[in-house]
């Protein structure tokens, strides 16, 4: 059984609701994500990129959307319980209906649902977390491009065998990419997962990196403790 809670430094994440649970890649997304003043997090399930992002970006307003009503009440108290409460709304909402009555956002970003064509798990919430049905990368790149400010930027974690396909989506939505992280669970292994970025102007570079998240001893890489230094309680 999953613990109902996940504790970092500066706030707590219960998950008792949710239907998809703490993981590596949202939190390797909340830490490597560019941010702003204004970010969005879309489906943010318990709220923990959101919670990482307004703690990386100090008086930024965050605002996270999910389709999931149970998700949205557990991201409210997530946030209510935290430090920052005064900056992180969260919106019972679809993307493609996610309408914003302020200023652009500086920031997107979207630890995706995944798979494309797959079994469906017997959890109806748990597939809808998973599958893509409900986001299909074409439409999340498509609203997220409408959503960007002309300097905004895209960022999501996805397995690697999906890149090509977001990369694809990303150029007919007019979104150029600007940072690709490829990275691998230990050194001699290839990469499992990406972190990608995506921007509306074409960038004078494209910023490319491979990194481990453990060494060979199973310890964590240094490029990972970094990155997660200001988050992990140990």
């Amino acid at each position: 059984m999953s613990n109902t809670f996940f504790s970092f430094r500066r706030f707590t994440i219960h998950q008792e609701r949710c239907a998809m649970k703490v993981g590596t890649d949202g939190v390797l997304l909340g830490a490597w994500a560019r941010g702003g003043s204004r970010i969005l997090d879309v489906g943010t399930g318990t709220a923990i990129v959101a919670l990482m992002m307004a703690q990386r970006n100090g008086g930024a307003q965050v605002v996270g959307i999910d389709i999931d009503g149970e998700a949205c009440l557990q991201a409210r108290q997530n946030v209510a319980d935290s430090p920052y409460a005064m900056r992180v709304e969260i919106c019972r909402a679809r993307l493609q209906d996610y309408v914003s009555h302020h200023a652009p956002f500086d920031a997107i970003v979207c630890n995706p649902p995944f798979f494309a064509s797959s079994l469906r798990c017997p959890d109806h919430r748990r597939s809808m977390a998973r599958h893509e049905d409900a986001l299909p990368v074409a439409q999340l790149m498509r609203h997220a491009a409408r959503l960007l400010s002309p300097d905004g930027e895209l960022s999501v974690v996805i397995p690697a065998p999906r890149k090509t396909d977001f990369d694809m989506q990303a150029a007919l939505c007019g979104l150029y990419p600007t940072r690709v992280c490829a990275v691998k669970t230990v050194p001699r292994k290839s990469a499992t997962r990406y972190l990608l970025a995506w921007a509306r102007q074409s960038p004078a570079g494209v910023e490319q990196q491979e990194v481990c998240l453990n060494q060979s001893d199973g310890s964590r890489s240094p490029w990972y403790e970094a990155l997660t230094r200001d988050f992990y309680v140990k």
